[in-house]
């Protein structure tokens, strides 16, 4: 017999401590962003221990890498953050570049750091849309998938995809860009401040918002290091750290922006922080417009791509055309040498990591994956203890989890 959702479980308490009670929220629940479930112990609506449970959502991300070449894993990294695969993409080819010692040419890397900051403005879009939608502010949603539509529209004419999108390479892209889509990207540049000023004008000062985020879900600087939390979790807390401006790949060291940190380490912090990243992931991608130099975009020690002899000069350049009878055939490259790495990029949530081991093969031996979602549910317990079931809400919002990454 399945258990319900829900529970309420009449815990007795000495008299004068109030109504203790057990209480599970999820898996399914709209403010759990995913099949997340919350086990917690209340006094009345007081957070007495809070305990998330994973593990509804499990793919075995980790394990299928086992059997697939490192080119052929690259697909698996798009059910990772599916919010930002395009960034997942880029952090997996970094990874087996470093481990393989596979070149990358210059346009390639201003082209990879261009989507990726393209995917941090569209997974941040639809954080800003929803943590605002669990706050109870209905306009910022439709206004923020306004926006965002722009962007999956310019994914789509670049490779055909909105959602998954296995456009980046081991050793560079799959195809180049063209004037239209370098024209339309510029058309959203030149909007987007303004849109941003309307998203801001709604909620910035708000007083309701402000009730429900100024002072809610503090972490100082030592306790966000302690649990763990990267990205604009971290940075929030007043913690310099972006992997992009200290451990710079691709063209992140080619071109000039800030890490955005704030001071209190409370939900508005963690809001205004994501809210100043909007403004410079514009600014890189402007700067890898205006640089972007001439040249190949897949370096020449890059896996090789098969074609069948019959296929069309287009589809052998790398189109992306299947159907027909036509078979996309990845051949072994190898042997490889055997070490193993770990390698990290800033992708939208925070730090997303890839430990690989390699037996010089042209597989993995063992690929484990760090995902920021993963450990911010587990700084959840410490964050949410003591205060309101109403906040635990916003505070979920707040870290912008995926359970797609976390059951990996």
């Amino acid at each position: 017999m399945s258990r319900p959702l829900m529970q309420h479980l009449e815990v007795p308490v000495p008299d004068g401590e109030g109504e203790r009670y057990s209480l599970r929220m999820g898996p399914q629940h709209p403010a759990t962003h995913g099949v997340l479930r919350v086990d917690l112990e209340l006094d009345g609506e007081t957070i007495l221990a809070c305990m998330p449970q994973v593990g509804y959502l499990h793919r075995g991300i980790e394990k299928l890498a086992e059997s697939r070449t490192y080119a052929q894993g690259l697909i698996l990294t798009d059910r990772l953050d599916y919010i930002a695969a395009m960034a997942n993409n880029v952090g997996y080819c970094v990874a087996v570049e470093r481990l393989l010692s596979i070149s990358v040419p210059l346009r390639a890397k201003y082209i990879r750091t261009m989507v990726a900051e393209m995917s941090r403005i569209c997974s941040h879009l639809l954080w800003l849309a929803t943590h605002a939608l669990d706050i109870g502010a209905m306009t910022v949603f439709l206004y923020c998938f306004r926006e965002r539509e722009i962007l999956l529209d310019l994914f789509e004419e670049l490779c055909g995809a909105r959602l998954t999108f296995s456009y980046p390479r081991i050793g560079g892209v799959r195809q180049d860009v063209t004037a239209g889509f370098i024209s339309e990207l510029q058309r959203f540049l030149d909007i987007f401040p303004s849109k941003m000023e309307e998203y801001e004008t709604l909620i910035d000062t708000n007083r309701i918002w402000l009730k429900r985020t100024v002072g809610v879900g503090k972490v100082t600087g030592e306790e966000a290091l302690a649990l763990g939390l990267t990205g604009a979790c971290l940075r929030g807390s007043g913690i310099d750290y972006d992997i992009r401006k200290h451990q710079p790949y691709d063209a992140y060291g080619l071109v000039d922006f800030e890490v955005p940190l704030g001071r209190d380490g409370d939900i508005y912090a963690r809001y205004r922080c994501r809210m100043e990243e909007l403004h410079q992931s514009a600014r890189i991608i402007q700067q890898c417009i205006d640089q972007l130099p001439p040249g190949p975009i897949v370096g020449p020690d890059a896996p090789d791509l098969v074609m069948p002899a019959k296929a069309s000069p287009r589809i052998a350049a790398g189109a992306t055309t299947y159907g027909a009878g036509l078979i996309k055939l990845i051949r072994d490259r190898g042997p490889y040498l055997a070490g193993d790495i770990y390698v990290a990029t800033e992708v939208p949530k925070g730090e997303l990591g890839f430990y690989f081991i390699s037996d010089g093969s042209s597989r993995p031996y063992r690929m484990h994956i760090r995902s920021p979602s993963f450990i911010h549910i587990g700084a959840m317990a410490a964050i949410a203890k003591g205060g309101l079931v109403a906040d635990l809400i916003a505070n979920i919002g707040s870290l912008d989890i995926v359970l797609g990454e976390s059951d990996r």
